[in-house]
């Protein structure tokens, strides 16, 4: 069965996971969603002329506060999910929802807070059917959208926490390998998983260095399956040739020494080497990549080919 989930007032909130959020649909393990999603606030809006999702200014008109973070869609609970499983989000398909998207960076914020002083902001025309974005002084770049947040609710105890910041429960992991095709493990902290998505990008390049990749609306086909056969405590992904581990940290570094660590035990589990045997696959075939280096905690992602997992 395929479900679908609109965006809307009623099925969007602005800037935060909560376990506490009542989900707007539950599903069963197996079960397809299709959900939208918007991005913006009234400030990115573009001019007149391109297709604007009225949603998006319904949502706007419903914010009563100061908004900041993400629009995220959801939850969608999945029956029978505990804390300790873990949810595998198989992305199956990834589709733009309007004709532009925009980038902006602002004082004191990106990878270079202090070089730019003035806040920037571009409207970004794309083409739906040819996959493109043309960028104001011409240049044409291929889009690969993708959700920058992908999430399950944080632990109950952490009551609300903001989407700007990347955790174990997923969130803003900004990860532009995320494509349609590829599967997300994200560990369960919350009965029902209470999955949501949104802040969806038409292209970024690792680091996404000034904050802000083409946002744009997206709309996108998952398949949720419960696994009570997995135990992890950070989101991991496969593409069709490649696994990835990630490394969540304030500190670069860390983030790397996390990101390994894990692939390292992937290894260990899949193969059956020794951690030793791991630790120099690792470094003779796995690649750490930065993820994103302006969500407060930064991110590093391991990958390593599927066909490398034999002994």
């Amino acid at each position: 069965m395929t479900h679908r989930l609109t965006a809307s007032p009623e099925t969007c909130r602005w800037g935060y996971l909560d376990a506490g959020v009542p989900p707007v649909l539950a599903i069963r393990s197996g079960e397809r969603v299709t959900i939208e999603t918007v991005s913006g606030g009234p400030d990115a809006l573009p001019p007149e002329g391109f297709h604007v999702p009225p949603e998006l200014r319904a949502i706007h008109a419903a914010e009563t506060g100061v908004p900041s973070g993400h629009i995220l869609t959801g939850p969608v609970a999945i029956a029978g999910a505990r804390p300790g499983d873990v949810l595998e989000v198989r992305i199956l398909d990834v589709s733009l929802r309007q004709d532009w998207g925009y980038n902006r960076h602002r004082p004191l914020a990106g990878t270079l807070p202090d070089e730019f002083p003035v806040f920037h902001h571009m409207n970004i025309p794309l083409d739906r059917e040819r996959r493109t974005a043309r960028m104001p002084w011409g240049l044409e770049l291929p889009l690969s959208p993708f959700f920058g947040v992908m999430a399950v609710a944080p632990p109950p105890a952490w009551g609300r926490c903001t989407s700007i910041i990347p955790r174990a429960f997923g969130g803003n992991l900004d990860n532009k390998e995320l494509v349609a095709g590829t599967t997300l493990f994200l560990p369960v902290f919350a009965e029902g998983a209470l999955f949501s998505c949104g802040d969806g990008h038409g292209a970024q390049g690792d680091g996404e260095v000034n904050v802000t990749a083409i946002e744009t609306a997206l709309s996108g086909t998952f398949e949720f399956v419960l696994r009570q056969d997995l135990h992890l405590t950070t989101p991991q992904a496969e593409t069709p040739t490649h696994v990835i581990t990630m490394g969540l940290d304030p500190d670069l570094d860390r983030c790397a020494e996390r990101a390994l660590r894990e692939m390292i035990d992937l290894v260990v589990a899949r193969t059956g080497i020794t951690r030793d045997e791991a630790y120099a696959l690792c470094s003779i075939a796995a690649d750490l990549r930065v993820t994103q280096t302006v969500n407060q905690h930064k991110g590093v992602h391991c990958m390593l080919r599927k066909d490398f997992l034999v002994r």
